[in-house]
This record gives C-alpha cells, structure tokens and sequence, in this order.
C-alpha cells in the first residue's frame, strides 16, 4: 500500500514533455556561464569588428590590439553601435547580434544591450543604459542621474551638489591620459567639476598635489593647512630688505586679485584667505619692486 502511494506520487510529480524541455532549454541557456569571455567582460561569445572584419572576445580587446600595430596607419578603434555578427562561443556559429544563440540556444550574456551589441555575465555590476550617454553604465541605474550641461551620468549624491563644466567627461584623464567618458575604471567628480579616475585623484594627493591639473583650483578642503601656513608665515619674518615689498597675487580658489606683502612661504588671498595663489603682473603700490 504505501509503495502503491508513493509510485502514484513519483507519477504526479514526474514532469510532463512539455516541462522537460523547459528544464532542457534552462540548462542550455546558463551552459559555460562565467567560463568564457576576457579581461574586460565575462560572457559566451565573440564579435567581429566591422572596421577590419577580425573576431575579438570585446571591443576593448580589439582596440588594445589595433593600438599595439607596429604600422600606425591601422590604429583605429571599434563603434560598439556598428558591430552586427557575434560568434557564439559554445558552438562557434557565427549569427547577428542577439542574445541567445540561434543554434544551441546558450544566453550568449545574462546583461545584453541590443542598442550598444553588449553582452555580460555579470549582472552584478548592475548595468543599464543611459539613453543620452548613448552608452551602457554600471552601478544601478537608481544610484545615477544624467546631468544634461556635464553630458554625463552622477552619482546621486552630486545632484544639484556640483558645479557643471560642459562636457567634463569627454576629456582625457589630466593624470593618465585615458579618456575619461568610457573608461571601465572608477572616475572622481573634483570640487571644481572637473574629473579624472580616481586611482589617479588619489595618486596625486599622495604626492602632496592638492589643486586641480586643469584649473589650479583646490580640490579639497584646505582650511586647516591654510592654518599651518598663518602660523609659518607669522614665525618667519622676512629680512628687512623685503619688509615693504608688495605683489600682485591672483587666487587660484576664489579668482580674486590681491596686492600682498612677499613671502617666501606663501601669499594669502584677502579674499577667501586661501595660499592657493599666483603672482601675477598686476598693478603694485609704489612699494613694490
């Protein structure tokens, strides 16, 4: 009786045609998920690039490759928009871009974009496509905002809390040189507006550089070495000679001029009191030589 009961429900809960190749289907999707790809992306299939008609596992591979040509006049790189054929990685077979394949049926990529032809296994960068970057971002698309004068996706930490530069991100990085708009590394927003990756940002603090490459200003609070500077400059008086001497400084912080005594440590702003300064040739009292 109770092998009678138990072989009827091995029957209720054996899954009928229809559900096996559901099941099937599954399996055949997530086969070689994360076994394939590069460097750059995990995922199960290659493109062929349209400008030169090689197959590549990415367009970064492809374009990292063209820039390592001995002969310059074929340095180019790849449009993400142009690609059309992909070859699958499980069976090889070559097809138009799509996400699944059209002869083994593997998800060539858990993330896919039609509009950028990307693929990637994995999903947990939390990619999205942002319509006016024209590009595929990482990190959640609820986690950014697109500011329409930068040209770029923020954080939404920066909303109305950063200073627009027009097109800040179509830049190269002033530090690396790397262009900044679609780098796969981390990029920092400076308190100027300006940016560069942040492995650089902080390189450069580590070598005591604390003002912006592009536009001198400073790029964090300096209120407390502004301090220390009062305090050296107050403990170090200059020689009589140079007492009365006078200079012309423009603020590399808040833009103002200012006619200052010399020191050989530093000029401060009478403005925003900052030492962030330059001199410059700007009219002097008739102390100043």
């Amino acid at each position: 009786m109770e092998a009678a009961s138990l072989l009827g429900l091995a029957c209720l809960l054996k899954p009928n045609a229809e559900e096996r190749n559901t099941n099937v289907s599954i399996v055949d999707m997530e086969k070689g998920t994360s076994q394939y790809g590069c460097q750059h992306y995990r995922r199960r299939c290659k493109i062929r690039a349209p400008c030169c008609n090689d197959v590549f596992d990415c367009r970064h591979c492809h374009n990292d490759a063209k820039a390592m040509e001995t002969d310059i006049s074929k340095h180019h790189v790849i449009v993400r928009q142009d690609v059309e054929k992909v070859i699958c990685s499980i069976c090889e077979t070559e097809q138009d871009v799509q996400q699944t394949c059209q002869n083994c049926g593997v998800c060539m990529g858990k993330y896919y974009c039609s509009k950028c032809k990307f693929f990637d296994d994995d999903v947990t960068k939390e990619q999205f496509h942002c319509d006016a970057c024209g590009i595929c971002r990482v990190g959640g698309k609820e986690n950014f905002f697109h500011c329409d004068k930068c040209g770029c996706c923020y954080a939404v930490a920066l909303q109305n809390k950063h200073i627009c530069v027009e097109k800040s991100m179509e830049q190269n990085c002033p530090v690396c040189y790397e262009y900044l708009f679609d780098s796969l590394k981390p990029i920092s927003v400076m308190r100027c507006g300006h940016t560069m990756h942040v492995h650089c940002f902080e390189e450069m603090q580590s070598h005591s550089q604390y003002s912006c490459p592009i536009c001198s200003k400073s790029v964090r609070d300096m209120s407390n070495v502004w301090r220390h500077l009062d305090r050296e400059v107050a403990a170090t008086p200059m020689p009589e000679a140079y007492r009365n001497k006078m200079v012309c400084i423009l603020c590399n912080d808040c833009g103002a001029i200012s006619e200052v005594s010399f020191h050989v440590i530093g000029h401060k702003c009478t403005s925003c009191k900052s030492y962030n300064t330059r001199q410059t040739n700007g009219p002097l009292s008739s102390n100043g030589f």
